[in-house]
């Protein structure tokens, strides 16, 4: 499958991944493989789904029976994600830096290293960067039915802004 620009999106087959031995009595089992760091090439967030400067680089997709997949990415000062929602939720993990992240109807929240944000399934929300500091965060979302995110209108200025 194609990788879309976003880390949301990732379906990205992985070399080796799904690697199978056959044991005694034909029985298949999975291998634990390793996806080596840098393996996999790193992307611009799509103008289509990103405001800003952002940097994709996928960690792992999908691989059945599990259903998710995950991103490492990097927010720019002032870059954020349009508004979207995901069917299963996402989880993101903020590894450098400070980000905001805003649930439709609330008000902005800081997100610090460190920090880990669950986003209930269904949920519409935007996350990125402060306008001031870069922002890294690993993005955590299950696939359900071949989906995990469903993008909406870009995030205004006006509503970037933290209040």
């Amino acid at each position: 499958m194609k990788l879309l620009a976003t880390t949301l999106a990732l379906i990205l087959p992985l070399g080796g991944v799904s690697a199978q031995t056959k044991k005694p009595g034909g029985k298949r089992v999975q291998n634990v493989t390793i996806a080596r760091s840098g393996s996999q090439p790193s992307s611009q967030g799509s103008a289509e789904y990103f405001t800003g400067s952002v940097r994709v680089d996928p960690l792992f997709s999908v691989i059945e029976p599990s259903r998710v997949a995950g991103a490492r990415v990097t927010f720019e000062p002032g870059a954020r994600t349009a508004w979207h929602t995901h069917p299963l939720g996402q989880t993101l993990i903020v590894i450098a830096g400070t980000g905001w992240v805003q649930q439709w109807g609330d008000a902005v929240q800081e997100m610090r290293e460190g920090d880990v944000v669950r986003i209930p399934p269904g949920q519409k929300h935007w996350h990125g960067a402060t306008a001031t500091t870069r922002m890294t965060h690993i993005a955590l979302q299950e696939q359900l039915d071949g989906k995990v995110v469903d993008w909406m209108e870009k995030v205004s200025d006006e509503q970037y802004r933290r209040p």
